[in-house]
């Protein structure tokens, strides 16, 4: 039977997968708006990858009602979005509807069946799910994990170029293995993503969360590339501080980090020129996503009464800016 997918935000990672996909033989549709729209309705989804433009004739709208229920839907909005889509979503949703929030840092699903032992467990994260909307009128039992690696950029309307990168590892929040795991799993692969099925996602989830916290912002308030701040001995220390503060909060939570900090500032700093997209979107005028990648954490570390200076510090500098540029509210 042909698994139903709708991808709810088809820009660039969300398009992406949406080729893949359809590749892979399901029965994709795109939830998208404006002259992207517009452009997929008249001339296709067009994806440039390994210097081949392929194009992608997918059902495409931005009326979830047009497309009814499905098996899976993919949400590739920014985290902040998700608030603003939880009425909006509902014509996709029938009970045994799977959701997949792409998105970076810590997702609004993150203490479902979480198992921590702490009072944080199976409750809504305030900073990313504010009124538990999220929680509410999408549940988090319908949640499946994800952390996504590709790098992708829509080129102009209608038209996606992958950069690099193809994992998107997935994972059930409880760490079981499970039907509805293992089927997206394999559409994904049978399109040509890796899409590793890992029991701890969490961990996963955290060893990213670890440069977007501490990187990002810092890229974000200076303007520098990756390989400049972890040339810089000032800015490599401060990176060092909040991933350490970081590693502290997630430990308490039984997160596993499988590199060290130094390893993981050598491993960004490799990557010459890159700024993270906290900075890219400054210099695009777009919303900043900055509470799924460091108020969350900063919540949690209250939580659990863990200090959090450097990260704090950071973190107002950060707020203050993105809202003198009208491009954050909390």
């Amino acid at each position: 039977m042909t698994s139903k997918i709708c991808i709810f935000g088809a820009g660039a990672i969300g398009g992406y997968v949406a080729a893949c996909l359809h590749d892979a033989g399901a029965d994709v549709s795109l939830i998208a708006r404006g002259s992207h729209l517009n452009a997929i309705k008249e001339n296709g989804l067009k994806l440039e990858i390994n210097g081949e433009m392929r194009s992608f004739k997918l059902k495409a709208s931005d009326n979830p009602a047009d497309f009814g229920r499905q098996d899976y839907v993919i949400i590739a909005l920014k985290a902040h979005g998700i608030t603003h889509i939880t009425e909006t979503i509902q014509p996709l949703l029938d009970p045994d509807t799977a959701v997949v929030s792409a998105v970076n840092g810590l997702p609004w699903w993150y203490f479902h069946k979480a198992n921590t032992n702490t009072e944080l467990d199976d409750k809504p994260l305030m900073s990313v799910d504010p009124d538990a909307s999220i929680w509410n009128k999408i549940g988090p039992e319908r949640a499946i994990g994800c952390v996504v690696y590709p790098a992708c950029e829509i080129s102009k309307p209608g038209t996606i170029t992958h950069i690099e990168g193809n994992r998107v590892s997935l994972g059930e929040p409880s760490g079981e293995s499970t039907e509805r795991l293992k089927t997206l799993s394999d559409l994904m692969i049978k399109g040509g993503l890796k899409a590793p099925q890992k029991k701890r996602i969490r961990d996963e989830i955290w060893i990213k969360l670890w440069g977007n916290c501490s990187f990002n912002p810092v890229s974000a308030l200076t303007g520098a590339s990756l390989d400049k701040i972890a040339e810089d001995p000032d800015t490599r220390k401060l990176v060092a501080e909040i991933m350490s503060e970081c590693k502290q909060v997630g430990e308490a939570l039984s997160i596993r980090f499988a590199v060290s900090i130094e390893d993981r500032i050598n491993g960004a700093g490799k990557i010459i020129g890159h700024k993270p997209s906290t900075r890219q979107d400054i210099e695009m005028g777009r919303p900043l996503e900055i509470d799924p990648l460091v108020t969350a954490l900063i919540e949690i570390a209250n939580q659990l009464q863990i200090d959090t200076p450097s990260l704090a510090g950071v973190t107002a500098l950060l707020k203050l800016q993105a809202r003198t540029l009208g491009l954050y509210s909390s």
